[in-house]
């Protein structure tokens, strides 16, 4: 059975009901097995900037600190903002690893491109060990051992980092076994899969911070995952990004995510 720890961390988030967050990663946390699932105490506190250009770095740190500590192999991690990846991967041995990145937007910024200040937009970036050096991972996972799932909302500062990888658009994953196929041509030995829930169409789940259109479906995502796993063995994943604004909301949308915890557990 996957291990599943719950990672309620908000201060990576540009939003500003960020702390939806944790009412997210509670409400998936409530319909995981108890046995198997480990909910960490977050600061709530934002945390300070401590002189650079990431903001509430000192809770991330802390974050992260705990990530490490809990650790253990096939651990799904859910969340928190989505740059609570980065603090698993710091964790765990990745120098065989390839990283499947499914968002709405490709978090390739760096402190000095950001307009927020926000770490979740920087996270993928930090996973290719550049941007602010505290966060940066290190060894660095290599550009061709990323494959990005449904980003079709970019800023003009990502589109040269964004060359660099391996891409997947929304159409792309009619193929079941297109992303499959990406992740074997990295040469990878495990993967690590990635999904921060605004990957999905709006018409799929209403409790993300900034929706945007034309995303995938649950059952188109899961399918590629299960496609992906029978080729690649996983190393872990996250399922991140949920932001209910009620429970009623949450209730209406846990099917969706609990399809999508299926397809990584």
């Amino acid at each position: 059975m996957a291990k599943f720890l719950v990672v309620p961390q908000w201060q990576g988030s540009p939003a500003a009901r960020a702390m939806l967050l944790v009412d997210g990663a509670s409400a998936i946390a409530g319909d995981l097995p108890r046995s198997a699932t480990t909910v960490l105490d977050v600061p709530i506190e934002a945390g300070d900037s401590l002189g650079t250009g990431v903001h509430r770095l000192s809770s991330i740190q802390r974050v992260r600190a705990l990530v490490a500590d809990a650790m253990a192999p096939d651990t799904v991690i859910i969340g928190g903002d989505c740059s609570v990846t980065v603090a698993a991967l710091s964790a765990i041995e990745h120098d065989d690893l390839a990283i499947v990145w499914c968002d709405a937007h490709p978090d390739l910024q760096v402190p000095e491109t950001s307009s927020s200040g926000a770490y979740s937009g920087m996270a993928l970036r930090s996973i290719l060990g550049e941007g602010e050096p505290q966060l940066a991972l290190s060894p660095a996972i290599s550009n061709d051992r990323v494959v990005l799932v449904g980003a079709r909302v970019i800023d003009d500062a990502e589109e040269a980092p964004l060359a660099t990888l391996t891409r997947l658009n929304v159409d792309d994953l009619t193929d079941v076994d297109a992303l499959a196929n990406a992740v074997a041509a990295t040469g990878a030995k495990r993967v690590w899969v990635h999904i921060d829930v605004d990957v999905l169409d709006p018409a799929e789940i209403a409790g993300v911070s900034a929706a945007a259109p034309f995303g995938t479906s649950a059952a188109v995502l899961s399918a590629a995952v299960r496609a992906l796993r029978v080729r690649i063995p996983l190393a872990g994943a996250t399922i991140a990004g949920f932001a209910p604004r009620s429970p009623t909301d949450a209730m209406e949308d846990l099917g969706t995510i609990l399809r999508l915890v299926g397809a990584v557990a």
